[in-house]
């Protein structure tokens, strides 16, 4: 029986899965949405949410504590910086898992891994102009 037994191996080395979980929390924290499977995300949420609470503490030996995982400096920044800022009056859960249905190929559930309260992306200017412009050349006709 696997009681209080830590973490999933996702069925990689040791070596294969911190590197791998490292990388998915520095992406999230680039990108502020990673689109992965469920248990991948359930453990990559675990230590991004570690990061996030040393950022909101700040100090030298948190941000060398939190480069140990984030290898990006401009990412490092942005979680002592800006992540820092967003999230002063949180006490915790800054991340919301969206399930997005089953994987094509091996039905594997996959999950939109993101940051709570991160700005939606505004479409491009020159598509809606374009597409106004059109629907209003259509109108005047």
């Amino acid at each position: 029986m696997r009681h209080k037994v830590g973490q999933r191996k996702l069925h990689r080395t040791t070596s294969h899965r911190l590197a791998m979980l490292n990388n998915m929390v520095t992406s999230l924290l680039e990108h502020q949405a990673i689109r992965t499977t469920v248990p991948k995300a359930k453990e990559a949420r675990k230590i991004a949410e570690r990061i996030i609470t040393l950022g909101k503490k700040g100090g030298l030996s948190n941000v060398r504590l939190a480069a140990r995982t984030v290898k990006d400096r401009d990412v490092l920044q942005k979680v002592f910086g800006e992540y820092k800022e967003r999230y002063a009056n949180r006490p915790g859960g800054y991340t919301r898992m969206i399930r997005l249905g089953f994987r094509r190929g091996d039905a594997a559930e996959m999950v939109l891994l993101e940051l709570v309260d991160r700005p939606v992306a505004q479409p491009a200017k020159a598509a809606t102009e374009g597409g106004e412009a059109a629907a209003e050349g259509e109108k005047t006709e």
